[in-house]
């Protein structure tokens, strides 16, 4: 059966249609830099590969820009909207409510549309895929895969919050973990790489959105982002940790509202905040050039990553790998080297000359010397979402 994947992110919308259960892919593709006059487009079947630049102002013209090359009449790979049996949709934020992967109908969307208070940039263009898919492939099932779904083995002692019990026996506030469906897909990967079944993992999967899991023996046990997915390390245009005492004193003392602070932390803050870029790789070019604020937001972004490195060291009692992925990753040796950097003591040790080397396939980028490893494991959140709708069409 042909199952188009949709996963929408904060600024871009991937895809692949592939033919289940061999999981060939019939085309994929990107849109990338969504909310930018010059985003990417980005097309590939077995007949053409196009790369070009368009104006996508938001993700509704993105889906709709992907779904016309789909159908393209000489372009495209399918001729009819029927031949597309399942869309599946990447979600990010299924609470309590959605532990696996769903079939989509009212209630299921109006649940996300609630919880959207919860993921602001990720579950109301996620439901604008789903709608938009209801509309364009009527005939398809629409299933939700959630990003939630692979921290629920998180424990209490990770996943509470020291604040009143009752707002987690109650209003099911807690850890609720995100990026799963890339956690779970490059820790099993890398797992299989390693021949090591036991084994305590730390998953670092960087992009726009950037997260840490620790990993053992193969369920996540901690996760860097929380109630929401605003936490953790320093993004494209979200901060990260930050004291919450600063929210009080942006509101009472600097006279800010709280949909202000609310619209700064999630959208003009992180890497945006401190440079003017939210994408890394504007970024670096600027640091090369000597732009200061940009050589410090870096240096920042290494240094979050490497205290939670050593927290979850702590956490397991220990380390076997460091695992590097998507975008920031997969592709930016330069970060990749600042958070290895210093690390000897964790027994960590980076082979710069690996490290440089570029692949589409999971490889190790430590020194000899290093008694952890490290390995850049390329995601594929795509590919990991058909199977799970597969497994959910056919069991």
């Amino acid at each position: 059966m042909n199952i188009l994947i949709i996963n929408v992110g904060s600024s871009s919308i991937k895809y692949q249609l592939l033919a289940m259960p061999n999981e060939n892919i019939i085309c994929e593709g990107m849109a990338e830099r969504i909310g930018n006059e010059k985003a990417n487009l980005r097309y590939k079947s077995k007949q053409v590969d196009i790369s070009k630049i368009e104006n996508i102002p938001n993700h509704k013209v993105g889906l709709q820009k992907i779904a016309q090359l789909i159908l393209d009449p000489e372009k495209g790979v399918i001729k009819n909207t029927n031949e597309i049996y399942a869309v599946a949709h990447r979600v990010v934020h299924g609470g309590n409510s959605f532990s696996k992967t769903t079939l989509i109908n009212d209630s299921v969307k109006q649940k996300i549309k609630e919880l959207a208070v919860l993921a602001p940039l990720h579950n109301p263009v996620n439901l604008v895929g789903i709608e938009l898919s209801e509309k364009m492939f009527p005939e398809a099932k629409q299933i939700a895969i959630f990003d939630t779904a692979f921290h629920q083995t998180i424990p209490q002692i990770a996943k509470q919050y020291a604040i009143p019990n009752k707002l987690y026996t109650e209003n099911d506030i807690q850890v609720y973990g995100f990026h799963g469906t890339s956690h779970k897909y490059v820790s099993e990967k890398t797992v299989q790489f390693l021949k090591q079944n036991k084994s305590r993992l730390i998953t670092i999967h960087l992009g726009n959105g950037c997260s840490i899991t620790a990993i053992k023996n193969g369920k996540s046990i901690d996760h860097s982002m929380g109630f929401a997915p605003s936490n953790g390390l320093i993004m494209g245009s979200r901060s990260g940790d930050i004291d919450h005492a600063l929210i009080f004193y942006l509101v009472n003392n600097l006279g800010y509202q709280l949909s202000e602070v609310k619209e700064m932390l999630d959208k003009k803050s992180g890497m945006y905040g401190l440079t003017g870029y939210s994408d890394l790789r504007d970024i670096q070019n600027e640091a090369e050039k000597g732009n200061t604020q940009c050589i410090l937001a870096l240096e920042m972004n290494a240094y979050r990553i490497k205290k939670y490195i050593g927290a979850y060291t702590a956490a397991m009692n220990g380390l076997d790998a460091i695992v590097f992925t998507a975008g920031i990753g997969e592709n930016s040796s330069l970060i990749r080297k600042l958070v290895c950097s210093e690390m000897e003591y964790l027994g960590i040790v980076i082979d710069m000359e690996k490290n440089e080397s570029k692949s589409s396939k999971i490889r190790q980028i430590h020194s000899a010397q290093s008694k952890v490893k490290i390995l850049v494991t390329p995601t594929n959140e795509e590919l990991e979402i058909a199977k799970q709708a597969y497994g959910l069409l056919t069991s």
